[in-house]
């Protein structure tokens, strides 16, 4: 399908379009819920998930502004580095990642992939990470400038105002596998991050006047404010288009924001997630990771079971990667 505005420049670098398939659970006290499922894990191997999407709207800029080093951030197990240290290897970039943790981490999961990418690590504390991470990582950029080289920092989770147009492109996506399926979504759910995968749904779902129910699952911080967060990535974003004037012309009540899964804290996994990742994985054959997509399937099963819940229709939940994770739980699962 035609996108009805200008998108920034994109290095096509994800392997898309990523498949749709009808999930085997049902839910007999619920006859009106239809749940599919959106294969965004399927985007590649080292770079698999949501991440990359972001990255090939990113990357451009990159390579136009002739950087040499990708800095960025996120947790110990986090998808979007790990993806970055992948692309920056394919593109002959270095990569600098800043890891919230401890040097004395067990090298499992995406912290074992960005070793084997070879990335640059440097650990900071939680403390550190939730205040100073974007001046820590300014600070790197400036070392390396010192030093001759050119760094171009990555805000976490890439979830900046040109990368939502990864997210722009998939909706657009979605909309062409719809009429190719026969099948219209009345709701698109994720999990919820960093919210820049959200805004670039948010946007297209408002543009193109689709009128879906764009649904995300809080498991990061329950204080977050995502009604701002979202507004602002998408004002970023269209900053980089020709069409500036849409911004007044984006209903931004229609935010939906499911609370109350966050849990233990971002990364931090349930023994009741645990368990119901184990029973999916058995059930459905697709294996979940316990950062996002374990938490935001977990949530959306309990939601659809609650009385007068906003769940309803064609259910369509977007798999953003995070596999690799998994594997830093493995003794958690008990197998």
């Amino acid at each position: 399908m035609m996108t009805p505005i200008q998108l920034p420049e994109r290095v096509w670098l994800a392997n898309l379009p990523t498949p749709i398939h009808e999930m085997n659970s049902r839910f007999p006290s619920r006859k009106n819920v239809n749940l599919y499922i959106k294969r965004d894990d399927f985007t590649g191997s080292e770079c698999s998930g949501n991440k990359i999407r972001k990255l090939e709207y990113i990357l451009p800029k990159v390579l136009k502004e002739n950087c040499n080093i990708l800095i960025t951030c996120g947790g110990v197990q986090s998808n979007h580095c790990r993806s970055t240290a992948a692309m920056a290897a394919r593109l002959g970039l270095q990569c600098h990642l800043v890891l919230k943790g401890d040097i004395s981490s067990e090298i499992q999961g995406n912290y074992f992939m960005d070793q084997m990418l070879g990335a640059k690590i440097t650990f900071i504390s939680e403390d550190e990470y939730r205040n100073n991470r974007q001046e820590i990582m300014s600070d790197l950029k400036t070392q390396y400038s010192l030093n001759g080289h050119n760094a171009y920092v990555i805000p976490e989770g890439a979830s900046t105002g040109l990368g939502m147009f990864g997210y722009f492109n998939a909706f657009m996506e979605i909309l062409d596998q719809e009429k190719a399926l026969g099948i219209t979504f009345d709701q698109i759910c994720i999990a919820c991050g960093s919210a820049g995968t959200y805004a670039g749904l948010y946007l297209a779902n408002e543009i193109t006047k689709a009128q879906k129910k764009i649904i995300g699952i809080n498991i990061y911080d329950k204080g977050k404010d995502f009604d701002t967060l979202i507004k602002n990535i998408v004002q970023e974003g269209l900053s980089f288009t020709e069409n500036h004037d849409l911004n007044d012309l984006i209903d931004y009540s229609h935010i939906h924001m499911v609370q109350g899964y966050v849990e233990g804290g971002y990364g931090v996994s349930t023994l009741e997630e645990i368990a119901f990742i184990k029973a999916f994985a058995i059930k459905e054959g697709i294996i979940l990771d316990p950062v996002y997509t374990g938490k935001g399937m977990h949530a959306l099963f309990s939601e659809i079971e609650k009385p007068n819940s906003i769940f309803e229709g064609n259910i369509l939940f977007i798999h953003t990667g995070g596999l690799f994770g998994a594997f830093s739980k493995n003794h958690a699962f008990e197998l």
